[in-house]
């Protein structure tokens, strides 16, 4: 008999692998697999940036297109409260710049609260605290304006002790012309006036020592009158005083502030 030829040996494994593969598959060998995952893993080595081709521009975006606005008519109402504050306002400059004007030419000064003279009658006491007493000084007001005429519409005068009030006076309203001055005689009569102890002590002995200190602060309400213009405002005068002990006590020195 005649031997058989033997057998072909088997194909090997890739080929067997790439018959078994459909035509629409690909294949990946073994080199091709290491240098993929090589690369991914230089790939994750490698720092975090992001290159300039991987920045997508951002989408194109269209502006709107701007409606122009409708004409209004202004309200009649809007105009006639414009005007109005318009000339309110140039009423308010005007008075301002006159008044500026007025005071810079006209210069007023305050009228002064002086006592030139008085008189001490009488200092008793009728029990350690209650006081009586009798005082006499005259007052000279006097208008310093050569062009301004005031009118004092009220003046009360009052007499202190040691800033306790023993007695107080008015003064009725009058008016003084420019670079006029009035004197005015005031008298206070104290009658049982109450004082402490301490005051009262210290008045006898003011008087047993010839030196007795009154002090005199007087309020008055003016008015002065410039052409239309008509300013009222207050005055405060603070006088201080010496006298001799009583019954023949005269004035030996005095100190007058009048301010507003």
């Amino acid at each position: 008999m005649l031997a058989l030829p033997p057998p072909p040996p088997p194909p090997p494994l890739a080929t067997r692998i790439s018959k078994q593969v459909s035509p629409n598959q690909t294949v990946i060998s073994k080199d091709s697999k290491k240098q993929t995952i090589k690369q991914h893993s230089q790939e994750s080595n490698a720092p975090n940036y992001v290159t300039p081709n991987s920045i997508r521009p951002p989408p194109p975006t269209t502006t709107p297109r701007l409606r122009q606005p409708q004409f209004q008519r202004t309200n009649p109402i809007t105009w006639f409260a414009a005007v109005l504050c318009l000339v309110f306002s140039l009423v308010l400059i005007f008075f301002g710049v006159a008044t500026l004007i007025i005071f810079l030419g006209l210069k007023p000064r305050n009228p002064t609260f002086d006592i030139p003279n008085a008189n001490l009658n009488a200092v008793y006491f009728d029990s350690p605290q209650y006081f009586n007493g009798d005082f006499i000084l005259l007052a000279n007001i006097t208008n310093p304006n050569r062009r301004i005429d005031v009118r004092f519409e009220s003046l009360d005068v009052d007499l202190f002790f040691s800033d306790r009030i023993i007695s107080t006076q008015s003064i009725q309203p009058f008016t003084q012309r420019r670079r006029e001055s009035r004197l005015e005689s005031l008298h206070f009569i104290s009658s049982l006036v109450f004082l402490p102890s301490d005051i009262g002590m210290n008045l006898k002995k003011q008087v047993q020592s010839n030196r007795v200190s009154y002090n005199v602060r007087g309020t008055f309400k003016v008015r002065v009158t410039m052409g239309f213009f008509h300013l009222s405002y207050s005055l405060h005068s603070r006088c201080q005083m010496e006298m001799t002990a009583p019954p023949t006590g005269v004035l030996v020195a005095r100190n007058c502030i009048t301010k507003r």
